[in-house]
């Protein structure tokens, strides 16, 4: 392939595409969050992951899957914890069969907060989702994301 191949260039228009789908989306998720909430958009899918947790085998995430889960470095993934622990939102505590580990839970100020989020946060990816709709080169993509069925990724 080559820097002109209408290939490379087609799958490069479809990349940019996707990339300013997300980036529209997140951006107004992001505002909504913000002036409702305090929340940024990472903090509040942190939350959202984090609350999804349960107690029993597999029900509590290591920090490598939540990173994942939210897209971001472990580091960076550590330091918003600490942001979110900081304003009384999560807590840690010790495993109980395994001292090493480190388990984050949300506590009930966050369970509430993240309540009170949710339906900005729908509200404000069905507004970002139909804006995008109207402009025909991201029109396929809203679809796509409309009809996807996912299910929950292994741990």
């Amino acid at each position: 392939m080559t820097a002109t191949d209408p290939a490379l260039t087609a799958l490069t228009q479809g990349w940019c595409a996707l990339s300013l789908l997300h980036g529209r989306i997140e951006a107004h998720i992001e505002r909504a969050l913000q002036t409702r909430h305090d929340l940024s958009v990472r903090e509040y899918s942190l939350l959202d992951v984090l609350s999804r947790q349960h107690d029993g085998e597999g029900g509590h995430l290591q920090m490598k899957q939540v990173a994942d889960a939210v897209v971001l470095s472990q580091s960076a993934t550590t330091r918003l914890v600490t942001r979110l622990e900081n304003r009384g939102l999560l807590e840690r505590y010790l495993c109980p069969t395994d001292r090493r580990g480190i388990y984050t839970n949300v506590t009930e100020t966050g369970l509430r907060l993240l309540s009170e989020a949710r339906p900005t946060n729908d509200a404000a990816l069905r507004e970002a989702l139909d804006a995008a709709a109207r402009n025909p080169e991201l029109a396929p993509l809203v679809r796509a994301v409309e009809t996807l069925k996912t299910t929950p990724a292994p741990a």
